[in-house]
């Protein structure tokens, strides 16, 4: 789980942080004020599956998409990265085009967040 960008808002990123380690999953969180170059090498030194980012200060066009050409850069592309947080709804398909594989927004259930995980995210070979 990171949080990108100068937004400070960190409650949901912790409550989703924590539904996932409930669920079994390792998880690493990296902290308020990241930047989508810090994310990735933390990404890569953690060799992790999936990359959770999530924004609510709106520059959340830039700074997932940037994530996922740093991965791309990086020869990491295979991280899957989703994202959570409150969007204008016409941004979501841009963020999927961008390569975002899923956006949760506001009141989405732990559960179907968990969910969507268990069936879409495979482990990566190291």
């Amino acid at each position: 789980m990171a949080k990108p960008g100068l937004d400070g808002h960190d409650r949901g990123a912790r409550i989703i942080a924590r539904a996932y380690r409930d669920a079994g999953f390792e998880v690493v969180y990296s902290g308020l004020h990241q930047t989508p170059e810090e994310i990735v090498q933390a990404a890569i030194q953690e060799d992790v599956d999936m990359i959770g980012l999530s924004s609510l200060a709106g520059a959340h066009m830039y700074l997932f998409p940037r994530v996922v050409e740093l991965l791309k850069e990086k020869n990491a592309n295979d991280i899957v990265v989703c994202g959570g947080g409150i969007f204008p709804e016409e941004d979501i398909p841009q963020l999927k085009k961008a390569g975002i594989k899923e956006i949760f927004t506001p009141g989405t259930p732990l559960t179907e967040v968990v969910k969507w995980v268990e069936e879409h995210v495979e482990p990566r070979s190291s």
